[in-house]
């Protein structure tokens, strides 16, 4: 059996750099796909607490099983609503900056093009910074 060989201090650097580059584009995306605007009219905590209040006088009347539906919906809302007063999204910037030097490199050694970076929802601006553009 041949002994085992070692990587070079160049490989090493070349796997870090890569394992930078596609960490930094991973978490832009992935911000990017939870931040996405959702279809509909926005809840606001205003909203919810009304919302919250038409359940409780419906309640009153329904019947058990309209009351069960009501008091999961209820349940439901209070946690949207919880979840609305701690949110602490990620930060937007840091990732941006963090895609804007890694993604131009990460594309080219994935082959990925500029249209494949704008369909998964990539702004143009953000694409302009990293330096990506059309022709590649």
């Amino acid at each position: 059996m041949p002994p085992a060989r070692k990587m070079t201090a160049e490989h090493k650097a070349a796997l870090a750099k890569g394992r930078e580059q596609a960490n930094a584009v991973r978490a832009y995306l992935e911000a990017l796909e939870t931040n996405r605007p959702k279809r509909g009219r926005k809840r606001t905590p205003e909203s919810i607490a009304k919302r919250i209040a038409a359940i409780d006088v419906q309640y009153e009347t329904a019947g058990s099983l309209t009351a069960l539906q009501l008091l999961q919906e209820r349940k439901n809302l209070e946690s949207e609503l919880a979840a609305m007063s701690t949110k602490t999204g990620p930060d937007l910037d840091k990732l941006r900056r963090a895609f804007v030097k890694n993604a131009r490199g990460y594309g080219a050694a994935k082959g990925i093009e500029h249209a494949t970076w704008r369909e998964i929802g990539v702004p143009a601006d953000v694409l302009r910074d990293a330096g990506i553009t059309r022709g590649r």
